[in-house]
Formats: structure tokens, sequence, C-alpha cells
């Protein structure tokens, strides 16, 4: 049996009958209900783990004082954790075929994850970035060995797309050996070149021939990890509140805390998805400024957690820090994903000066809460629920408004 000359999109799923290897081939941008498939889903969760690992080395680098170099090393892991998934994804939302070696393949990035999850703290303790590596290299490899598939499965300029892609991250995978063997006073410079040059392999890869994503399929995918990503927020949050309470007995310092940190993570959720984003992904250029800002989107959103914690054990006095500074931990991480999401989402769908600046004076009310002293965090929450109402509520106006306007005939 021979193949067609032409690569065809692949079904959504294999049936049965069909063979356990197939071509890597491109799939339909127009795909009907393109929706995550169960394997995307636990490479999510399997992230979260590695997520959670860099939350609470954060949270132990603000509590002791150490701020800024946690902050530092934060940027830098999540960064390769960020960047390998967002990878994933983009690829499978294009060729997603579903065949053993995808899932084969697959589960090994998410073995490189886990690799990178347990190096996660002595990348944080002793700036050991070997294990943190390693797992990066897994997950990196893996995602060659994909884009090898397509490029024997296809021909011409998707061919030539597939192997920039192949040679840019085996480059880069090269560079990043600077944080193992380079001295740790120039390892920070390391990882600025090389995230750069990162985020540069797609633009360059694909200048010539887009590959086939899907916009509504990436849209839930990175919808569907920012829900994850809340929910390790609450988790952290709720065990560091239990911890609390059952060791220092101390509901009435810590209630204000939870009440807060509920109501910015509610009102994350809610502003997040107010408005279907799919629509707005017609082109590469605004696929990519959207994709790449979420790094600021998930690692803000991860923050929130972790200064929840650093909030809980402040008021506990298990940290060695202001009240001010914990207060910080929360509210500016809070007002980054506000402001984060309204550049990425909000602004493409508000109509008028009012609705713009609900969110970004939401973000500056926040930032203002730190100075509250104890009460900062349930300040925080307040105003990024009233940031909710208020935007709600000037929508069901104007939508009230254009439904009494006549209809206009010409």
């Amino acid at each position: 049996m021979t193949s067609s000359p032409t690569p065809t999109p692949v079904p959504a799923r294999p049936t049965g009958r069909q063979r356990p290897l197939r071509r890597l081939t491109a799939r339909g941008r127009d795909e009907a209900h393109r929706v995550a498939s169960p394997l995307e889903l636990f490479f999510d969760l399997c992230f979260v783990v590695a997520i959670a690992q860099a939350g609470v080395a954060l949270v132990h680098s603000v509590a002791e004082g150490h701020a800024g170099q946690g902050l530092l090393n934060y940027a830098m892991v999540f960064f390769s954790i960020w960047w390998a998934w967002m990878n994933f994804t983009w690829f499978a939302s294009a060729y997603d075929n579903d065949d053993a070696l995808y899932r084969v393949v697959t589960l090994l990035q998410i073995a490189g994850v886990l690799i990178l999850a347990a190096g996660v703290s002595r990348a944080f303790e002793d700036h050991e970035f070997l294990a943190v590596w390693l797992g990066y290299v897994t997950m990196r490899s893996a995602l060659i060995v994909q884009w090898l598939r397509v490029a024997r499965s296809s021909e011409g300029a998707e061919r030539t797309t597939a192997l920039r892609y192949t040679f840019g991250v085996l480059l880069c995978q090269v560079g990043w050996l600077g944080l193992v063997v380079l001295p740790e006073g120039g390892r920070a410079w390391v990882f600025l070149v090389m995230a750069l040059l990162e985020m540069c392999v797609p633009v360059f890869a694909e200048k010539d021939h887009p590959t086939s994503w899907h916009p509504h399929h990436i849209a839930e995918r990175y919808g569907l990890f920012t829900i994850i990503v809340l929910g390790e927020t609450i988790a952290a949050a709720t065990v560091a509140v239990k911890s609390g309470i059952d060791e220092n007995d101390a509901l009435d310092e810590l209630l204000p805390i939870a009440a807060g940190g509920l109501l910015i993570i509610f009102a994350a959720w809610w502003i997040y998805f107010v408005v279907p984003i799919h629509g707005h992904l017609r082109s590469n250029k605004q696929a990519f400024l959207w994709g790449y800002g979420h790094y600021l989107v998930f690692a803000s959103a991860a923050a929130i957690g972790a200064g929840l914690e650093v909030a809980v054990e402040q008021a506990v006095d298990k940290a060695h820090i202001s009240t001010q500074a914990a207060s910080a931990a929360v509210t500016l991480p809070t007002a980054l994903y506000l402001l984060t999401v309204w550049l990425l989402h909000s602004r493409h769908f508000k109509v008028g000066v009012p609705q713009q600046l609900v969110l970004p004076v939401a973000a500056l009310l926040v930032i203002c809460c730190t100075f509250l002293g104890d009460r900062a965090v349930v300040a925080a929450g307040v105003v990024a629920a009233l940031a909710v109402v208020t935007g709600t509520t000037l929508t069901a106006r104007m939508v009230a408004r254009e439904q009494r306007e006549p209809v206009r005939t010409v």
C-alpha cells in the first residue's frame, strides 16, 4: 500500500482498526468538536506537581527574607516548566495522532517534568540545577523525536518547519548546559539569553509555514491549565491555613487571610473566563503574543498561592519578615495577574473607557492594599471581587442599552 503524496488531516481519535503506528501529519485547523484529550489532561496534572514544588520553594525563600533570590530562582524554574508545557500543547494541537508511539513519547515528557520537580528544592537551596537540567533534557529530547516524526511524514515547507524546530530545540538544549557548568554568578545571564533564544525558535521555524494549531483547542488547553494552577493555589493555601490552626490555634488571625485569598482566587477564575478568547487567535502573531504572555498569567497565579502561605506563616510568627512584606507576597502577584489578563484577554472585548479601566485600576488598588497591615489580604480580596461586580454591571448596562435602542433602517 502506498501513501498519498499530499498529507491529509488525521481524524480526531483513531479507531480500533487503525494501525498502532501512523504518519504524524497535520490536523485540520477547522476540525469540528476539537477538545482536550485524556492524555493532555494527564499531562497537565503531572506538570502541576512541578509547579507545586516551585511554589513551596518560593515560600521558604520569601519567608526567610530572601525574596530577591527566591524570585529569580522561581522565574528560572517556572520558565522551564511553562516552556516545556507550552511547546507540547501547541505541537499536540497541530499533530496529535494518538498512536502508540505518540503516547509513549508524551509519557516520556511527563517523566521529564517529574525529574525536574525532584530537583526544584536543590535549585533553590543549593543553586544546583543538574536535576532540573536533566528533567528539561528529557522533555525536550522527547519533543525532538516528535518533530523528527513530522519531518519524516511531510514534505516541502512543512518538512522545513519541522526540521527548524528540531535543530532549534537541540541547539538551545546545548546552551542550557551553562546552568550546570558555569559559575553561579553567570547563571542568571545564561537563563536570560537562553530564554530569549528559546522563544525565538517558534517564530523562526514557522515564518514560512505556520503549523495548523486549532484556535478553540488552544484556548481550551490554556484555560484548563489556568484552572489547574488556581486549584493548586487553593490547595496550598488551605494546607497552610489548616497547619496554622492546628499548630498555633490562630483562627482569628488566619480567617481574614483565608477569606481574602478565597475572594482573590474566585475573582481570578471569573476574570479569566468571562469572555471566549479563541476568536481572537486568528494568526501566529496574535497567538504568539497571547501564548507567551501566559508565562506571567500562570506564574502569577501560582505565586498567589505561595504568597498566601507566606502570609499565614507570618501571621503565626513562623516567617522572619514584616507584615508589609508578607502582604506584598499576595498583593503583587495578584495585581500582576489582573493586569496581564486584561492585556491578553479583557481589553479586546471591553467597550468604552470605564470598562477598559476596571482591571488596571483594580490592580493599582490591590497594590495599595499592601500597606493596610494584617488586613491587606482581605482588602485585596474585596477589591478583586468589586472589580468582578463592576465589570459585570457595566457590561449588563451596555447590553441593556443596546437592546433598548431602536433598530435603524437604511
